[in-house]
């Protein structure tokens, strides 16, 4: 059976080891402990990491805390232990750090089975804590470039995009079609997988708040919900009409500059200028072409608004060298 390791798997494997050899080698006791804090600090995303790690450091700290203030005044017992998780837990829950809590009682764990606090026993503690932390956080500061994958995804979708372009094309022209419609779902589906992976781009930048491919992909998603409401239009047209092959023109010619450049200005005014000779042309002689024509200007008033989303598309200040425009 073939299988995948994955470069967060290889970072944990490696930060596991680091933290626990410099642990031992420090002489610390419980160095394992470091090991564990580690793993649970290692996350897909830089930010998350950072978010992992304070939550378990504070909620460490103030498990050695508690410890110091329960059992030495109360005493070393089983029952104390649960007495003072009854005070621990709501404090750091309301500390907000509640995914430090299962480690912090590690730390609990510790202090118990020592049956004394002692000046050394908390440095002990609090250097497997910075070990493993420290570890976690300086292993987890590489992240590989997610710009290939982002390019990816932007190709695809454009792709597919080209492909139901000229589905709608063949039909204005012919009247029929043998399309499955497989790109409809698997774009669907290409965009949702884009902006999650764009956003996971975000998280591992510390000072970037926006994502150029993020808001590229919710363009291309308002796109899409058009393209949806157009194809029912497309597939109602029940003969077809010289402006039905003036719009296939213009599609085509759509579909095949689905790339990078903001030409959006230019298919407006060809929309609005074909609008214009259609309203020109004789009126329709039977109720059949009535509906038809009326179908086909709704058809150009949703090309007009898929246009107008694209032409109101920015990219953020931060990275204007790499603009990622497309009709």
């Amino acid at each position: 059976m073939k299988y995948k390791i994955g470069y967060r798997t290889i970072k944990t494997a490696l930060g596991t080891a680091i933290s626990i050899l410099i642990a031992q080698q420090l002489g610390l006791d419980n160095f394992a402990s470091a090991g564990i804090l580690t793993i649970l600090c290692i996350k897909v995303t830089k930010r998350k990491s950072l978010r992992a790690s304070w939550d378990r450091f504070l909620a460490c700290v103030l498990a050695m805390l508690f410890s110091s203030i329960f059992f030495e005044v109360i005493g070393y017992h089983p029952i104390v232990i649960g007495v003072m998780l009854l005070f621990f837990i709501p404090t750091v829950v309301m500390f907000r750090a509640n995914d430090g809590i299962v480690t912090s009682s590690v730390i609990v764990l510790h202090i118990y089975m020592a049956n004394k606090l002692s000046v050394d026993l908390f440095l002990n503690e609090l250097g497997v804590i910075i070990i493993g932390i420290g570890v976690a956080l300086l292993i987890n500061l590489y992240m590989p470039s997610a710009d290939d994958k982002l390019k990816h995804y932007q190709l695809r979708i454009e792709e597919t995009f080209k492909v139901i372009f000229c589905e709608m094309v063949s039909y204005l022209r012919t009247g029929e079609s043998d399309w499955s419609g497989k790109e409809i779902t698997e774009t669907a589906k290409l965009l949702e997988e884009a902006k999650s992976f764009a956003y996971r781009d975000v998280e591992n930048h510390f000072l970037r708040e926006e994502n150029d491919y993020f808001h590229y992909f919710k363009m291309r998603e308002k796109q899409f919900e058009i393209i949806e409401r157009v194809l029912p239009i497309v597939t109602s047209l029940t003969v077809t009409l010289p402006q039905g092959k003036m719009i296939a023109e213009f599609l085509e010619e759509l579909s095949e500059n689905i790339r990078p450049g903001n030409t959006a200005h230019i298919y407006l005014g060809k929309l609005k200028e074909m609008k214009t000779e259609f309203e020109e042309m004789e009126l329709p002689k039977t109720r059949e072409e009535f509906e038809v024509r009326a179908a086909l200007l709704q058809l150009v008033k949703e090309m007009n608004e898929y246009l107008i989303i694209k032409s109101s598309f920015k990219t953020s200040k931060w990275n204007n060298s790499r603009k990622i425009e497309a009709n």
